[in-house]
C-alpha cells in the first residue's frame, strides 16, 4: 500500500464556504453523549484567544478541526470506527505510528496529525482524519470511498494527548467550520446554517465517567478506564467517589454525593477556579472506627453551570468480604 505525507493543517483561520459544498455525517461509530463526545471545535477567534462557534471555550488558540473524543484508553482499545464524512477519493494515507501521543523520543515533527486519511471531495473541498490508530488504517491512495467505508479507528498517534478523531475541513485549502461555514461576525447571533446532514447537538461541558476507589485515583487511570471498582472490603482504607469530566468552566460546580446502606455518607460541592479541557474531582472519608457498613452505597456527581445542570451520573460499589 502506498503511503504518502499528510500535511499539517496551516490556514490561519476559518474562511467562509463556496459552492458544491459536501453535506457531512457523523465520522465516528459511536453515539454522541453516550459513548463519544466532541471535545474542541475549530478556533473561531482570529486573535491570540480561542473560542468555539457559539462562543464558548471547547477550543485552543489556532485549531482546525472538530475532536470526537471516547472517554478513555480503554474505549479506544476497544475499537471505535472511523469513516467518511462524505463521499469521495483518498488522496493521502499514513500508517505505521505508535500511539503514545507526542512522544519526544520518537519525533513527530511534521507528523503531528498522526495515523490519518486524507479525502478529496471535488471543487477544492477537502477531509482531514487525524490520530488514528496504529495499524488499523484500512484505505488507500486512488480508493473511492462512501459513507460505509471504514478509514481505520480513533487512536493516540501524533500531537495528541487524549484518544479522540480530529477531523477538519477544507476548501481550496483554507479551514471551514462545518458548524459555522459562514464564519461569525460576532456573538450576539448563531449561526444560520451548518454543513452537517444532521448537525450535532452542542454540549458545553459533562460528565466523562465516575466511580468509588478507596483512595484518591491517579487521573492516569482514571484517563485508562482502570480507576474504578465495584467491590470494597469493609475495612478499606477510605470511601472516595470521583467524576472526570469535560468542559469544565471557572465557577462551574460540581456536586458529589454518597448514600450507604445507613442514608447520607458524603455530601460536597466543589467549585472550579479555572477552566479546563478536562479534570477530576473526589471527595472521600476515612475508614471509621467500626469499619464501613456492609451493603450497596451510590455515588451521584452533578455538574452545573449557574442555575443549569449540565450532566448528572451515578454509580455504585458493594462493600463486602
Amino acid at each position: 500500500m502506498r503511503r504518502t505525507t499528510l500535511a499539517l493543517i496551516c490556514a490561519a483561520a476559518a474562511t467562509p464556504a463556496a459552492a458544491r459544498e459536501p453535506l457531512l455525517t457523523l465520522p465516528v461509530d459511536c453515539t454522541l453523549g453516550a459513548d463519544c463526545f466532541i471535545q474542541n471545535y475549530v478556533d473561531a477567534d482570529p486573535g491570540p484567544g480561542h473560542a468555539d462557534f457559539t462562543c464558548g471555550p471547547l477550543s485552543y488558540d489556532g485549531h482546525k478541526g472538530t475532536d470526537f473524543a471516547v472517554p478513555s484508553l480503554a474505549a479506544m482499545q476497544a475499537g471505535v470506527v472511523v469513516r467518511p464524512a462524505a463521499n469521495g477519493t483518498v488522496i493521502g494515507v499514513r500508517d505505521g505510528m505508535p500511539d503514545t501521543g507526542p512522544d519526544a523520543s520518537g519525533g513527530i515533527d511534521g507528523r503531528e496529525c498522526g495515523n490519518g486519511v486524507v479525502i478529496r471531495h471535488g471543487a477544492g473541498w477537502e477531509s482531514q482524519y487525524c490520530h488514528l490508530r496504529e495499524g488499523s488504517v484500512a484505505v488507500e491512495i486512488g480508493q473511492r470511498v462512501n459513507l460505509s467505508t471504514e478509514l481505520g479507528k480513533i487512536g493516540l498517534s501524533g500531537n495528541t494527548d487524549f484518544p479522540h478523531l480530529h477531523m477538519s475541513l477544507r476548501k481550496d485549502g483554507e479551514t471551514v467550520d462545518p458548524f459555522a461555514p459562514d464564519g461569525r461576525a460576532d456573538c450576539a447571533e448563531a449561526p444560520t446554517r451548518t454543513l452537517w446532514l444532521d448537525a450535532p447537538d452542542y454540549v458545553p461541558g459533562g460528565i466523562l465517567d465516575t466511580g468509588f476507589a478507596d483512595a484518591i485515583p491517579d487521573y492516569d487511570r482514571i484517563k485508562a478506564g482502570s480507576a474504578a471498582t465495584d467491590r470494597l472490603a469493609p475495612d478499606a482504607p477510605a470511601l472516595v467517589l470521583w467524576g472526570y469530566l469535560f468542559g469544565g468552566r471557572a465557577g462551574d460546580t460540581v456536586r458529589l454525593v454518597v448514600e450507604g446502606p445507613s442514608g447520607a455518607v458524603l455530601d460536597e460541592t466543589v467549585t472550579l477556579d479555572k477552566t479546563q479541557a478536562q479534570l477530576f474531582r473526589a471527595i472521600g472519608r476515612r475508614l471509621p472506627d467500626d469499619g464501613w457498613t456492609p451493603g450497596s452505597y451510590t455515588g451521584t456527581v452533578i455538574h452545573s453551570r449557574g442555575d443549569t445542570r449540565l450532566d448528572a451520573a451515578a454509580t455504585a460499589v458493594t462493600v463486602a468480604r
